[in-house]
């Protein structure tokens, strides 16, 4: 496995068989082996610096229904909200503030939203923060969309493509969602020029290696300039609620093998990572991540934005988020970068 560890930080792409192979036949020793090379690349790339994201939920409707996801369509039992533009503005001058230059706005595919309220949004915040990077990640839309969010001034997107292998993604989702249009959507991003993003979730219910692997291969090829993993954690309301959870191990090997695969990508300790161990977060900072994501959204909705149960922080003031992790980060000698922390090309 060492060899194959020495392949990967040349960045030398592994085959399916490879990776494969090396994701299933780690001892405990290579693991070691493994986080401090990807550790080291990541200090080689950005010293202890980590980039904060200021997380902003402003909706939880959505019209897909897929089947891990707690605010699918069919979860009766969510209550519904959406921010007002004041609402989200307020959110964005607490992170200015605390010292965020990215706002990412996350929300469900909300149907309701037009492009033309979603420019509106791009140009507030752009106008009152123009020393600040705008995120989004609203799911899939038309390749005209992107580019009319794209020309309002929006600099990133977040599309986590969940899984790379067809037979899999069907078992994921259901029949009016296709892969294709998912991978499709990240290219249309990358050509109209957002820095992309992209992911999966590790052990989600019937992955097996072989799917990773064609997630790792994926994720070579399309050459995001982020890539967000996490370990899925059923959702009570949804047809997962009894599947077993990811494990941290597999997400901290997956975060070092993808730090040396892609050895500038920008790559979160994700909050799905610190709801499975009170830790998770730093020691995905010291397997390889270098962006943490604190929660900016109101307190009285962050419990409504339940991707997955027992998610933290979901009672936190912003403020309290932010400094939390300061403290954090700074027990394993790093420190939150006040800078938008853009990808930088090798």
């Amino acid at each position: 496995m060492r060899e194959l560890i020495r392949q990967l930080e040349e960045e030398r792409i592994l085959t399916k068989e490879e990776f494969v192979d090396l994701l299933g036949n780690l001892t405990a020793e290579d693991e070691i082996v493994l986080k401090e090379r990807a550790n080291l690349t990541s200090r080689r790339y950005f010293d202890n610096k980590v980039y904060t994201r200021g997380l902003i939920e402003f909706t939880n409707y959505c019209k897909n229904d897929c089947y891990y996801c707690g605010i699918r369509r069919s979860n009766r039992a969510v209550e519904r909200y959406k921010l007002t533009m004041e609402n989200i503005l307020d959110c964005c001058r607490e992170g200015h503030k605390l010292g965020f230059r990215t706002f990412v706005l996350q929300g469900g595919e909300d149907g309701r939203i037009s492009d033309d309220e979603i420019i509106t949004i791009i140009h507030k915040i752009k106008e009152e923060f123009p020393d600040c990077a705008l995120t989004l990640s609203i799911g899939e839309k038309s390749y005209d969309s992107y580019l009319s969010y794209y020309k309002a001034g929006c600099d990133r997107y977040l599309l986590r493509h969940e899984t790379a292998n067809e037979e899999h993604y069907r078992k994921l989702h259901p029949d009016n969602l296709s892969l294709e249009n998912r991978k499709q959507c990240l290219r249309n991003l990358k050509e109209i020029g957002y820095q992309v993003g992209a992911g999966f979730m590790v052990g989600s219910p019937y992955q097996t290696l072989e799917h990773i692997a064609e997630d790792l291969l994926f994720l070579k090829d399309l050459s995001p300039h982020m890539v967000g993993i996490g370990p899925f954690i059923p959702h009570h309301e949804t047809p997962f609620a009894n599947q077993a959870k990811g494990t941290l191990e597999q997400t901290l090997i997956l975060i070092s093998v993808i730090r040396l695969m892609l050895p500038n990508v920008l790559l979160p300790a994700t909050t799905a990572l610190g709801t499975i161990h009170p830790n998770g977060r730093e020691m995905g900072i010291l397997a390889g991540a270098n962006v943490v994501m604190p929660n900016l959204s109101p307190t009285n909705v962050r419990k409504k934005y339940e991707l997955y149960d027992n998610k933290i922080c979901t009672g936190d003031e912003a403020a309290e988020c932010r400094f939390c992790l300061e403290r954090r980060m700074k027990k394993i000698g790093y420190e939150l970068a006040v800078d938008r922390g853009d990808f930088q090309p090798i």
